[in-house]
């Protein structure tokens, strides 16, 4: 069968991440691409990242002229996972067009697990629910043999019988990753993804995987793919993967975009030693748990691999905030997988939230003391989001109004009843960066007046820098007290 694959992420209908240019190809679209080519059918992508709007998918489906065609998100990257409402406009208008260019039409997202009815009355078929490869490769076997087959028995749908959601009994998550095909790179045009890193940042970064999941159960965070399931792929795959797209494509970088990257010691050693073995000398980034890199075990091997950069889910600097999370972390953690990381040459991102359950003016005190003290070399800040299906949002959803979902990744919109306004927390976001930027622009200074010998561009530019900062910090410090009070 002719099936085309999509996905509803348009890298230019979100302002912030296309002023930030770092655009990562559709990974679980390539992987399902590759599942439903081993299997012998006639596989393509119309990918939206860099398409102008939803109605480009018209011509492609002319052209095409596909049986079926799957909107399948991927679900791997975090920008998906925030179930973006322009994003969700944007799938309902290509699931109009697959319905008039006569195709069946599939959906597998995050946003469409969360809104199924919503999804089938636009006209999806079917909502493939989890992990959607193997559900993927039976309906498409199913519509084969009989294009009016009934779906119901296919494990892990949503499908809709008289204008209410029905499912099919639950599908089992894959246990071993590897048995699946490495993800469809060649069927994706990866030119305007390395034209637009190399433009903006001088380098170029891919996106890989080695882990499916989080065993964790952090209050605020959604998972509507794998639940709080974990399964990894082999250390021996991954670095089998890497070796596969350095001998194809000239990158430098490599994001992987695990919910938690580096669980286990004993597999970090295995990956370390596999990538040297092979000679991959790669730069990378992660996301990955203050416990576990408060561990030497874990800092070493991943610093030994070429561990660039690790974004850490910091979220709050008050203990309380971070219990309220059910975030399994201590304030006194952040501090030492901050030194370890730091002494191991390795850089360190914070992601911050505010606004959550229960905090106070001295529990974001408490957040901004922590920045400032540890200084990581960058911030991520953000409002508490409710998604569906996380203790957070059924404790909140009562206090929701009509918007129940961000416009785009800079939205930031605080969407139920928290201690400030929204427009507290929005300036917040400002003073908290322009806070940051000024105390790392002067430790800069600091270190340019003990060693002038050290100059170069990054420190130059981050210690001329505080001249426009520190003045903004203090005009945004005044702004927020007088909200504070309003």
């Amino acid at each position: 069968m002719k099936i085309l694959f999509t996905h509803s992420y348009f890298l230019r209908l979100d302002h912030k991440q296309w002023k930030a240019a770092k655009p990562y190809p559709p990974l679980a679209t390539l992987y399902a691409m590759a599942w439903l080519r081993q299997q012998g059918h006639d596989v393509s992508l119309h990918d939206t990242m860099f398409a102008t709007g939803p109605d480009e998918l018209r011509s492609t489906l002319k052209t095409r002229r596909p049986d079926i065609l799957v909107i399948y998100d991927d679900g791997f990257n975090w920008l998906t996972k925030m179930c973006l409402s322009t994003m969700q406009d944007a799938a309902f208008e290509m699931i109009r067009s697959g319905k008039e260019a006569g195709c069946q039409v599939l959906v597998c997202s995050s946003d469409a697990s969360d809104h199924r009815l919503r999804y089938l009355k636009h006209g999806a078929d079917a909502i493939i629910l989890g992990e959607g490869e193997i559900t993927l490769g039976e309906i498409v076997e199913a519509i084969g043999s009989d294009p009016d087959a009934d779906l119901g028995a296919i494990p892990g749908l949503a499908l809709l019988e008289e204008d209410q959601v029905v499912l099919s009994p639950p599908r089992k998550t894959l246990r071993e990753p590897d048995t699946l095909p490495r993800p469809a790179w060649d069927l994706v045009d990866l030119s305007p993804y390395e034209e637009m890193w190399r433009a903006h940042h001088g380098y170029w970064s891919l996106n890989l995987v080695s882990s499916r999941g989080c065993p964790y159960s952090c209050t605020w965070c959604a998972k509507p793919i794998y639940g709080d399931q974990y399964f990894l792929h082999s250390p021996e795959r991954v670095v089998e993967d890497v070796a596969w797209l350095k001998d194809h494509h000239d990158f430098e970088h490599v994001w992987f975009c695990d919910d938690i990257f580096g669980l286990r010691a004993d597999w970090l050693e295995t990956f370390a030693d596999g990538l040297k073995q092979r000679r991959l000398d790669i730069r990378f980034m992660i996301q990955a748990r203050v416990d576990l890199l408060a561990r030497p075990e874990i800092v070493d091997p991943l610093a030994r691999a070429g561990l660039d950069t690790v974004w850490m889910g910091v979220e709050s600097g008050s203990q309380k905030i971070m219990d309220a999370m059910a975030k399994g972390i201590t304030v006194e953690q952040v501090r030492e997988a901050t030194r370890l990381l730091k002494n191991a040459g390795v850089r360190v991102a914070f992601f911050l939230q505010f606004g959550y359950l229960g905090e106070d003016k001295q529990d974001i005190d408490k957040t901004i003391n922590l920045v400032l003290e540890l200084l990581p070399d960058e911030i991520g800040i953000s409002v508490s989001y409710p998604l569906p299906g996380t203790p957070f949002f059924d404790t909140v959803k009562a206090q929701m109004g009509q918007k129940t979902n961000w416009t785009d990744s800079g939205d930031l919109a605080l969407m139920y009843q928290g201690t400030f306004s929204p427009q507290y927390y929005r300036r917040l976001h400002r003073y908290v960066h322009r806070r940051f930027q000024t105390a790392r622009g002067l430790k800069s200074l600091r270190s340019l007046a003990r060693n002038p010998g050290r100059l170069n561009r990054s420190l130059l530019r981050s210690a001329a820098a505080t001249a426009f900062h520190g003045p903004a910090a203090l005009v945004e410090g005044l702004r927020l007290k007088r909200l504070e009070k309003a």
